[in-house]
């Protein structure tokens, strides 16, 4: 069946599944939502000491006690970091689908616009299925279950026994 590819993404971290049939499909359930890899940003990870001199964005305190605000544009460098990570999610998205390949992405929405925006540019307007929730922390059968709720992918079966 090797038909879906499912990507389930936040702004740090995105995993890749394929959903299989089980090879004896008379005595095992399936089709089976099949973890392939994942992904991490690795400067999502990155302490704010780590990225920046000043672990504070915002403002500055003179010798009168005075505040002066400044923006350091940590902001516009996360979204940019973000729009890298979501290139780079394609890129990978790419290995597993084929021409006959259904894409969803999972995503909360700031993720998944970035996300939309980076498979226009990458896979020739090919419509992705979309579901704006984070549900990066649900593990493959429970990711399957919410999945085959929301029809974009089929429930898992149990065994044909003849």
């Amino acid at each position: 069946m090797n038909q879906y590819c499912v990507v389930v993404a936040n702004g740090s971290k995105a995993r890749f599944f394929t959903l299989e049939d089980p090879e004896n499909p008379e005595i095992h359930y399936g089709p089976n939502l099949i973890k392939q890899t994942d992904l991490k940003q690795e400067e999502a990870e990155l302490s704010g000491r780590e990225l920046w001199s000043d672990s504070k964005s915002g403002g500055n305190r003179g010798h009168g006690g005075q505040s002066h605000g400044y923006d350091d544009h940590r902001k516009q460098h996360k979204d940019e970091a973000d729009k890298r990570f979501a290139h780079t999610i394609i890129n990978e998205c790419k290995r597993f689908s084929g021409k006959n390949h259904k894409i969803i992405l999972v995503s909360q929405k700031r993720m998944l616009g970035h996300l939309r925006n980076a498979m226009q540019s990458e896979l020739n307007g090919l419509e992705p299925y979309e579901l704006a929730k984070d549900l990066i922390k649900l593990n493959p059968l429970d990711l399957q279950e919410h999945l085959a709720k929301e029809k974009l992918i089929p429930e898992r079966r149990a065994p044909s026994l003849s």
